[in-house]
C-alpha cells in the first residue's frame, strides 16, 4: 500500500492499494498439455541437460542477467523452454520486475524477488524497467536524491513502481500517480552500480 502524506495530497485523493508481492503467484493453473503432469523422457533430459550445463543455452547477445518486467496480468511460468512444459507458477501482476537468467529460442528463464525461477515466452516480457520496494518497513519516497528531501509518499513493502532513472545510490520511481526518490537498497529490479537514465 502507498501511504501518501497529508501535506503532499489535495483533499479527496483516494489512498491507492497495491498488492502484497505474496498474492503475485498463484498455483498452477493447470499441468502438462498431455494432461498427465509429467514431462516427457525427452523434456526431462532437455531440463537435466540445461541444469547441468546452463552455459549451453542459447543466448542472444543480450547481456544475461537483466531485469525486464511482466507485460500482462497473467503470465504463465513453466518448468522449461516450450508448451510441452508444465506450467509452475502464473503471475498476475503487469509490470512486475523479473530477472532474465538464461535464454533458449524464444524463451527466457526469469527469476522473481523471492528467487522463483521458470520459463516465459519473449512475448511476455517487457524492456521496460520497474522495481519492488524490499524490506520489512515503510519506506519514504523522497522529492529528491537526498536523504533530507521532503517526503512524498510512505510506500509498504511488496509495492511496485516504474522505474525511470538511477543516479549514485538514489532511483527515480513513479507510483501512484506520484514520482519521487528511493534509495537504491530499499528496491529489487536493478543492480547496484547499474546506471540507469530515462
Amino acid at each position: 500500500m502507498v501511504r501518501f502524506l497529508r501535506h503532499a495530497l489535495p483533499v479527496g485523493v483516494m489512498v491507492l492499494a497495491f498488492a502484497a508481492l505474496s498474492s503475485l503467484a498463484a498455483p498452477p493453473a493447470h499441468a502438462g498439455t498431455d494432461g498427465t503432469g509429467a514431462a516427457s523422457d525427452q523434456q526431462e533430459t532437455e531440463q537435466q541437460g540445461d541444469a547441468a550445463h546452463p552455459d549451453a543455452i542459447v543466448r542472444t547477445g543480450m547481456p544475461v542477467p537483466r531485469f525486464a518486467t511482466l507485460k500482462s496480468n497473467e503470465v504463465n511460468v513453466r518448468t522449461g523452454p516450450g508448451v510441452r512444459y508444465p506450467v509452475e507458477w502464473v503471475f498476475v501482476r503487469a509490470g512486475m520486475p523479473v530477472e532474465i537468467t538464461a535464454e533458449f529460442d524464444t524463451w527466457r528463464r526469469i527469476r522473481d524477488v523471492e528467487g522463483t525461477q521458470g520459463w516465459v515466452h519473449q512475448s511476455t516480457l517487457s524492456g521496460r524497467r520497474g522495481i519492488v520496494v524490499t524490506g520489512q518497513q515503510l519506506r519514504t519516497l523522497r522529492r529528491d536524491a537526498t536523504a533530507t528531501a521532503e517526503a512524498v509518499a510512505q510506500l509498504d513493502p511488496g509495492v511496485i513502481a516504474k522505474l525511470r532513472k538511477c543516479k549514485g545510490g538514489w532511483c527515480q520511481v513513479d507510483v501512484g500517480g506520484f514520482r519521487g526518490w528511493l534509495q537504491r537498497d530499499e528496491v529489487w529490479g536493478v543492480y547496484p552500480k547499474e546506471e540507469v537514465g530515462e
